[in-house]
């Protein structure tokens, strides 16, 4: 099937302590938005991407496409006043029936191989989401107690999140729910199954400026 991503790209420079919103900081040579739909393009050059940025961000972007002479085709769509909204707003740029990912726009380190299993994974099943393994132990909160679980029944998880377009679209006419935490969430709420398949453990999401020292040492591991 024909293969699309959603990047969303609505984040602030709040934890990033950046008055630029993180995705257009600079990394590893230019923004590290450009980076993630880079690694896209590189995966697939047929395939069809659309950028969520919030409205008064597309003169910004602009500008930066020009000062780092990025020309991978692409449409935009106005982002909206949430996640949920945004995502939204870029599945209706799409029309054609395919196999669509959602796509965090500062994980410019998913790997070929998460993409390769995503988008396979979710072409037989309908969906695909790239989970890694919980590492660190784990413990549950409430109120004023705490106490110790099974980590090996958690998983961690990224993004793309993949499925095809028309059951996606379906579910995102749903009301917006306080427990929509991803697409997987919305998706499952509408009364789909969830696939899980292998992501990377480098495919970590850029928010703070340890995260920028990290992903930079990882890159060179990538591909």
């Amino acid at each position: 099937m024909k293969k699309a991503v959603v990047i969303v790209a609505g984040g602030s420079g709040t934890r990033m302590k950046s008055d630029l919103p993180k995705q257009f900081i600079e990394w590893c040579g230019k923004p590290i938005l450009m980076h993630t739909i880079e690694r896209f393009y590189k995966y697939s050059e047929a395939m069809e991407i659309v950028l969520v940025l919030p409205k008064n961000q597309f003169t910004l972007w602009d500008e930066l496409c020009q000062k780092y002479d990025f020309n991978i085709p692409l449409q935009l769509a106005n982002g909206g006043a949430t996640r949920f909204e945004s995502v939204n707003n870029g599945l209706d740029i799409l029309e054609e029936e395919c196999l669509v990912g959602v796509h965090d726009g500062v994980r410019p380190l998913v790997s070929f191989n998460t993409l390769d299993n995503c988008y396979k994974t979710a072409e037989m099943e309908g969906s695909a989401i790239p989970v890694t393994e919980a590492f660190e132990s784990i413990r549950e909160v409430d109120d004023n107690m705490n106490k110790a679980v099974d980590r090996t029944r958690y998983k961690m998880v990224q993004t793309p999140q993949v499925f095809i377009l028309s059951k996606l679209k379906e579910a995102y006419n749903q009301p917006f729910n306080s427990i929509f935490t991803d697409d997987a969430s919305v998706y499952e709420y509408a009364g789909n199954k969830v696939f899980l398949t292998e992501g990377n453990r480098e495919n970590i999401k850029i928010t703070t400026p340890i995260d920028l020292l990290i992903g930079e040492s990882l890159k060179d591991y990538l591909h």
